[in-house]
């Protein structure tokens, strides 16, 4: 972030070239879906504003202009008909607000500048030029690299994505040449994104090279049949004239003519009526409080001298608005913080740890991260511990700096204490005597522990050779946001909230500890080079805290939050902590199975084919298809390749073509193979040999958990490769594995919420419900139903949860879609509720914004008045399932939050492992299964009492056994 600063004594004026159409864009894709009253979409008009403001508040240019493209076609076009042909079109809903950015440039009374025939580069370009001739120093505003051309003596870029001024050495790094000769290194590798074409085979990298050993372009072409590579050679004689036609398309232009002159783009002072008026009429409430016209003015802190020994960074912390699924709301207004300076303290005494600690104490709260050596927590060694008790107030205190292991993904490497003892003495609090200070503050129940993503930090700090301290009580900023905004904010990380909330770029990993081949370990760090990354994303946090807690209370999903995610937190962390014993030797018999398998299918696929072809390869294997075999269907992609998805293979499939079926289920096996045979070897961390996989809380909009590393959730169920993959997860000796899972809670949920009589008594009979559905929709006597109408109604009775259409449900069942649509048809006839609970449900979506579960939780959908009818039934179908699977979800975190309370008081000694989806996995002893069995599945049925009063009973079924396969 820029820091916001007086005016500067410069040797030159300053003239500040801002890249409008790009940050168009940029705010677009930054920002999540914004609509005014009147349904007009303005989230880029909000973000290009408020940048905007931002921009000249901190640059403060004495010369201004705001450049913009005016249309696709300009003499480029002329030279090479196909210049950015391949672009596609801009998002319908960025369309209408290209004309409200040029309002809002011109509301901020400032020039803009836009030429016919001309792209926004050339008048770049040209006003650069001319500012140069003139004497004064010229700020691209931009992030694209074809502008880096201009850099120059006067002459510099400023990327706003990166906060990152550019020079020449940047563009020598980005290049691998300097400015004046980067044309030449375009020329030849070309830019598929404006569809330049270069030469074929050389990229960024040997197009350096060859300008840096030849001097230019010209040079090169002329001398190309000293190249001693054959293909270069040949592709440079054969193609040299497109490298010069390239060369045109990305030489820019400076001699454009000028709608503006230079002395017309003096900036003018701002017309605060003229503004006020504007962000008024696009319902910017909260720019509104930033120019001081909100109700409130703008509060402006002041900061203080600098601490000696503390790092001083400034950071502002007006948010950007609340927005819901219609427009911005004051709802649970957001109350915006002043802007404070940041003082990061690196502590590395005792004394000053427990001096920082006392006031945690005193005030009763305090923001924690800790830093550690992989991403992985249960492999993670803790390598220092951030905290702030108020913004700007931050410490880090390193404790095991010095190793030299770099950060890994996958659990496998950790400190290299060993090779740490004949590094440098780092001055640091030895482990040892930091953690019990640490240990009393961070277990106090009356202290609470904020963090983001806080259920990392807890699993970290749970392992013993981190501490064995349990994290308690706790708040994450990263949960309440989720509870708050899903749906409407994009993302939830801490970089994204920072930059949304607070307008703050927060520090990189890759800006401390680089990048590719050159990164080394944060453990390897000097502390003094760590503090400012480690303390801000405490202070970050903390400030985010203050913004996001205090919106709970008037946001009708407290309780949500309450009782559902923030209880949740120390349960996760404990799952993944103790982890599941996978067993590599089946794993490995495993993966040798499905390699012979591969290969017998490979077989008969170029036996089919009658050639032979790298089957993994999309381009090789749709030219088979469509143009060695002629079969039908084949439709090219944007890139000229044939599509090969899913969908067309399994079209190929259903009309008798056997070399569909194959490749469908040679990719099936090779996706078992690499993802969970092979993979999941990778992932036994060795010093448990087991698996621990991270849950997160808010991968799914509806509530749902998601796992990665490794993913447990998309083992196939109902296949026999899916359930032999089960059959290395296993119990420790002298243990079972408990397996207990709803059945068909969402079916239930339906009949519930749809008040669907017929359903519900089937329910409350324990009757097979699918038997029940097959007889009620087919009229057939339920003692002459055969399996395969049951297996059409079961079909339906899944598809109708997720707004299932007639050719979804043909193309499930094998079926015409009249035959499919008369069956829908007849399903609502039998279930008319149902039918009137998805109707009502998608007209409360489209006019509330949001739909609600049974516990409260919103999820806000947009769509529904886009022109694109694809997206209008997407945002349709959102609706209706995501009540169902969203009430689903929040009763077995019910049910996970409860159980190991209820196992505690039993005396059950039962470690909660795993949930996928609808289930739970438990290991016990042996000897404990019965009971465990009998407790477990009794508080999954009443998880949702006493919020819950249901019409219908939940039933848990449970196995037990030694694997999850026999369990399950």
């Amino acid at each position: 972030m820029l820091p916001r600063r007086a005016p500067a004594m410069r040797d030159k004026q300053q003239l500040l070239l801002v890249d409008g159409s790009g940050y168009i864009f940029r705010a677009f894709h930054a920002l999540p879906p914004m609509t005014r009253g009147d349904g007009t979409p303005v989230n880029a008009v909000y973000g290009f504003t408020a940048m905007l403001m931002k921009l000249i508040d901190d640059m403060q240019p004495d010369h201004v202009a705001v450049v913009f493209d005016v249309a696709r076609k300009t003499f480029r076009s002329d030279i090479y008909p196909d210049y950015k042909a391949n672009r596609s079109e801009p998002p319908e809903e960025l369309v209408p607000q290209f004309a409200l950015v040029r309002e809002a440039t011109a509301a901020l009374t400032l020039p803009a500048v836009e030429l016919a025939g001309f792209e926004a580069d050339d008048m770049i370009a040209t006003y650069a030029a001319a500012a140069e001739a003139a004497g004064l120093a010229t700020t691209i505003v931009s992030s694209d690299k074809d502008l880096m051309q201009l850099v120059r003596g006067d002459v510099t870029m400023l990327d706003p994505m990166k906060q990152r001024r550019i020079g020449a050495p940047e563009v020598i790094e980005r290049f691998g040449v300097p400015p004046e000769k980067v044309v030449d290194v375009q020329a030849l590798a070309g830019d598929s994104t404006d569809n330049v074409p270069g030469v074929p085979g050389i990229g960024i990298k040997t197009a350096a090279e060859l300008i840096t050993t030849y001097g230019d372009l010209e040079t090169l072409l002329a001398r190309a049949d000293e190249i001693k590579q054959p293909k270069r050679r040949e592709n440079l004689l054969n193609f040299a004239e497109q490298a010069r036609i390239s060369r045109q398309l990305v030489l820019l232009r400076d001699d454009a003519p000028m709608p503006l002159e230079l002395d017309a783009l003096k900036t003018p002072a701002r017309d605060m009526d003229r503004l006020i008026a504007f962000l008024q009429q696009q319902e910017f409430k909260r720019l509104l409080v930033r120019v001081g016209a909100g109700g409130a003015a703008t509060q402006n802190g002041t900061a203080g001298a600098p601490v000696a020994g503390t790092a001083v960074r400034s950071m502002a912390s007006s948010p950007a608005p609340q927005q819901t699924a219609t427009g911005t709301s004051d709802t649970a207004p957001v109350q915006p913080l002043p802007a404070v300076e940041a003082r990061y303290q690196l502590i590395t005494e005792l004394a000053d740890l427990q001096a920082f600690l006392d006031i945690a104490s005193k005030q009763g709260f305090l923001a924690v991260d800790t830093e550690t050596t992989s991403l992985n927590a249960a492999a993670a060694d803790l390598v220092g511990v951030a905290m702030a008790v108020a913004p700007g107030h931050a410490c880090y205190v390193p404790l095991r700096h010095g190793g030299a292991t770099a950060i890994t993904t996958n659990g496998q490497s950790g400190l290299d204490f060993e090779g740490a003892e004949d590094a440098a003495p780092v001055k640091q609090i030895p482990f040892d005597s930091a953690m019990p200070l640490l240990r009393v503050v961070f277990e106090d129940p009356s202290i609470l522990k904020i963090g983001h993503n806080l259920k990392y930090d807890a699993h970290v700090l749970l392992r013993p050779r981190n501490g064995g301290i349990r994290l308690a009580p706790v708040d994450d900023t990263m949960c309440l946001s989720y509870v708050l905004d899903t749906g409407i904010v994009e993302r939830h990380s801490l970089d994204h909230l920072a930059a949304h909330w607070l307008d703050h770029q927060t520090i990189k990993y890759a800006d401390v500890c680089g990048k590719g081949v050159k990164q080394v370990s944060f453990a390897s760090l000097a502390p003094e080079a760590a503090l400012d990354y480690a303390a801000e994303d405490a202070d970050i946090t903390l400030r985010l805290w203050q913004l996001l807690k205090p919106r709970l209370a008037g946001s009708g999903v407290a309780s949500v939050y309450e009782r559902l995610e923030r209880p949740l937190i120390p349960v996760l962390a404990q799952m993944e902590s103790h982890g599941i014993i996978v067993q590599q030797a089946i794993l490995a018999r495993m993966s040798n199975d499905f390699a012979s398998r591969m290969a017998s299918y490979q077989t008969e696929i170029h036996a089919l084919a009658g050639a032979e072809f790298n089957i993994a390869s999309p381009k090789q294997l749709g030219e088979i298809l469509f143009d060695k075999m002629g079969l039908p269907g084949g439709k090219k992609s944007k890139t000229g390749a044939y599509s090969t998805s899913a969908d067309v293979l399994e079209d190929l499939a259903a009309n008798g073509i056997e070399i569909a079926s194959k490749v469908l289920e040679w990719r099936q096996i090779a996706k078992l193979k690499s993802t969970y045979a092979d993979a999941l070897v990778d992932s036994i961390l060795p010093e448990t040999g087991r698996v621990h996989t991270s849950f997160s809380m808010v991968g799914a909009s509806t509530g749902r958990l998601s796992s990665s590393d490794p993913n447990v959730q998309n083992i196939p169920i109902r296949t026999a490769e899916g359930r032999q993959i089960r059959t290395a997860f296993v119990a420790a000796p002298g243990h079972k594995l408990i397996s207990a899972d709803y059945s068909q809670i969402e079916l239930r949920l339906v009949a519930h919420v749809a008040e669907e009589a017929s359903m519900i008594a089937a329910f409350q009979s324990g009757v097979d419900i699918h038997a029940s559905t097959a007889s009620e929709v087919f009229g057939i006597p339920l003692d002459q139903l055969d399996s395969e109408t049951r297996r059409r109604a079961k079909a339906i009775n899944f598809g109708i949860i997720y707004g299932i259409s007639p050719f979804g449900l043909a193309r499930q069942l094998g079926i015409p879609q009249a035959e499919s649509r008369d069956y829908i048809n007849a399903y609502f006839e039998k279930f008319p509720n149902i039918k009137a609970y998805m109707e009502r449900t998608k007209t409360e979506a489209r006019e509330d914004g949001f739909v609600e579960t049974l516990f409260g939780r919103r999820i806000h959908i947009s769509g529904f008045t886009a022109s694109n009818p694809a997206m209008r039934g997407f945002a349709e179908r959102q609706a209706i399932n995501a009540p169902i699977q969203g009430s689903a979800a929040d009763i077995i975190k019910r049910a996970m939050i409860q159980l190991p309370v209820a196992l505690a008081e039993q005396s059950i000694p039962a470690d909660m492992l795993l949930q996928v989806h609808d289930e739970l996995i438990f290991e016990v002893p042996e000897e404990s299964a019965e009971a465990a069995v009998k407790l477990i599945t009794g508080v999954m049925e009443r998880a949702g009492e006493p919020v819950l009063s249901l019409a219908v009973p939940l039933i848990a079924e449970a196995g037990i056994a030694d694997s999850w396969a026999e369990a399950h």
